[in-house]
């Protein structure tokens, strides 16, 4: 029996172990066997081709399943609050995305005009609509229905390039799209968010907009610029940036929960809802807004899955400057792991279905 069969067996076991002292109402002591659960599972299904795309977001699971059970631990260390580190992570984050963009990224918006435009329109219209539309719908408190709107206006997912590769989707209009959207962002995010979101709390436009340029984009210019003089020099961190930016997501989605725990076992099932709602009506209307405008079935898919994806990591740190991380930050901490899970799945059945379109771009 393999190593990762027997971490499978043990997920299961700790699960029923779990769940029986749940159902004892021994509901406390039920967490460590969880955590347990999703660590097990996350290491078991690295041993299976089909299911290892899902071990991360199976790792931020048991994140979020810790920080729920034992919150102390992850809002402070010795009157340090640990969401002051929310800015720097996200600028080391942003950082690394940097060092993986290219001048190429940009030239492919004269390569691919039209699906950059109907991309990027369709991204900061559909979501944000959509965000709204459920904030109303669910009748959220006024600061969570604030953080429904924001994950909406952000830009694109990093993690969409991954899951347009996955999808043999265009991974060249991906990468161009997740570019545009993150350039955009300071002007666009913080005038939807006035628009959408300023009934249910104060927005300061010009706040926001300085608060997204230092997050995002003087990092992200300072890893263009890196990947152009040193790309290859320093392999270690060409292999490191990736596992820190998941690292330092995991950990910015453990605070936020910590954070909002009892807000979250107020209106978590709900928000669960509405996000899972928001993440693949974004795909379904990304998808047909391109059929709609014909573009071919790989762009079409690279549209869907750049509209549905948002970057929950950006959302979080914005809420964090707003001073409201336990509230608003709670849908931007929610999306992130369920817009992984869904967006995994949609990949792997896209993967399965053959692009009959010769002119298609092989990527995977």
């Amino acid at each position: 029996m393999t190593k990762h069969k027997l971490l499978l067996y043990a997920a299961a076991a700790f699960l029923i172990a779990a769940v029986s002292l749940v159902l004892a109402d021994q509901i406390p002591a039920s967490g460590i066997l969880f955590v347990l659960f999703f660590l097990s599972l996350a290491i078991g299904v690295r041993g299976y081709e089909a299911l290892k795309g899902f071990s991360y977001t199976i790792m931020i699971l048991a994140a979020v399943t810790t920080s729920m059970y034992f919150p102390q631990y992850f809002i402070s260390v010795n009157g340090f609050r640990l969401d002051n580190l929310f800015t720097p992570l996200l600028q080391i984050i942003m950082f690394g995305m940097g060092t993986e963009m290219s001048v190429k990224d940009f030239v492919g918006v004269v390569k691919m005009p039209k699906g950059v435009i109907i991309g990027t329109v369709n991204h900061f219209t559909i979501m944000p609509l959509l965000g709204f539309t459920l904030a109303n719908v669910f009748d959220f408190p006024p600061e969570i229905a604030a953080g429904v709107i924001l994950i909406g206006c952000s830009p694109c997912g990093m993690a969409s390039n991954v899951i347009s590769y996955l999808a043999k989707a265009n991974l060249a209009l991906s990468i161009t799209l997740t570019t545009v959207s993150t350039f955009l962002a300071p002007i666009l995010m913080p005038l939807l968010m006035k628009l959408l979101a300023g009934q249910f709390v104060e927005i300061e436009v010009t706040k926001m907009m300085w608060d997204i340029t230092k997050i995002v984009i003087l990092p992200v210019v300072a890893g263009l610029l890196f990947n152009r003089f040193f790309r290859g020099k320093t392999a270690w961190l060409d292999k490191a940036m990736p596992l820190v930016s998941m690292a330092g997501i995991a950990f910015i989605i453990l605070i936020i929960t910590a954070n909002g725990r009892d807000n979250l076992m107020a209106i978590g099932l709900l928000l669960i809802v509405s996000s899972l709602i928001h993440n693949t009506m974004g795909y379904l209307l990304g998808y047909w807004s391109a059929r709609l405008f014909r573009m071919n079935e790989q762009d079409c898919r690279t549209i869907a899955i750049e509209v549905g994806m948002q970057n929950g990591g950006l959302a979080s740190g914005i809420a964090k400057e707003m001073g409201k991380a336990a509230t608003v930050g709670l849908a931007p901490a929610i999306f992130g792991p369920l817009m992984n899970v869904t967006g995994s799945i949609l990949a792997s059945w896209w993967h399965r279905k053959p692009i009959e379109d010769k002119k298609a771009v092989v990527t995977a």
